[in-house]
């Protein structure tokens, strides 16, 4: 992982795709699902499960919120604790 100031970088296990994360002043979480003239969101990360349940209490104690509005039966939304939206998918095989 390469860190600086504002800025992560964290390479995967094979080096062929890189994530950066960097601070941004002025940021306003964004709307799920969204609206009209607010803020959308930058990115969105799905991650797929064997125990949706048991993902998603560990999501929530590790900071994430769940959204109110769920519209599938096999995915939950949460917000990380900046307020961008993830998904975790249960993995049906």
């Amino acid at each position: 992982m390469h860190e600086e100031p504002g800025t992560a970088v964290f390479p995967p296990p094979r080096g062929a795709v890189y994530i950066v994360f960097q601070e941004a002043a002025g940021y306003r979480p964004p709307t799920w699902p969204p609206v009209d003239g607010e803020q959308r969101a930058m990115m969105h990360l799905d991650f797929q499960v064997a125990d949706l349940d048991a993902a998603v209490a560990e999501a929530v104690g590790l900071g994430a919120v769940l959204a109110p509005d769920q519209p599938q039966d096999n995915v939950r939304v949460l917000f990380d604790p900046a307020g961008h939206p993830f998904c975790l998918c249960r993995d049906d095989g």
